[in-house]
């Protein structure tokens, strides 16, 4: 399951173990592609918190982390970004680098 996350709650919800964030928005159709992919990999990986962000609604955040283009994906570790990967990723690629963070 894919959890929604506001720029009032990110800090709190992204400050533990490995955290993966969707940054999208509604109008956004490479996001609509990516969306699935993330849910379907949230169902089969329980290592990973995976949470989205509706840039439209949290621009604060997204801002903060100088995210200018969606989809961006962004992985947090122990409350430190890892890694920020911008545009559709495969649930083979996504799977890839999720391990070497999760290993």
């Amino acid at each position: 399951m894919v959890d929604e996350v506001t720029d009032k709650s990110f800090e709190e919800d992204t400050k533990d173990g490995v955290v993966l964030i969707d940054f999208w928005a509604t109008w956004c159709g490479p996001c609509r592609m990516q969306s699935p992919v993330v849910e379907e990999l949230s169902e089969n990986d329980d290592s990973v918190k995976f949470l989205k962000m509706d840039v439209d609604a949290n621009p604060d955040t997204a801002k903060s982390f100088g995210i200018m283009a969606i989809p961006t994906l962004m992985i947090k570790k122990d409350g430190e970004v890892v890694d920020k990967l911008t545009g559709f990723h495969s649930k083979a690629q996504l799977e890839k680098i999720l391990d070497g963070y999760t290993a």
